[in-house]
């Protein structure tokens, strides 16, 4: 995880996981639209998961 995708992360949560499939932008944005800081963690975990 580079420091590009976790200030970006920080600043657009769903622009960070872009690469990582439909269904993580969705719960991203999603969680995003319900508050800026739910959006910003799930961007965090989805992009320190190594499995992804």
């Amino acid at each position: 995880m580079s420091i590009w995708r976790v200030l970006l992360s920080i600043l657009f949560p769903p622009l960070a996981v872009i690469d990582k499939g439909c269904g993580s932008i969705v719960i991203v944005l999603l969680l995003t639209l319900c508050g800026w800081i739910p959006g910003v963690i799930a961007a965090l975990i989805i992009l320190n998961n190594p499995n992804r």
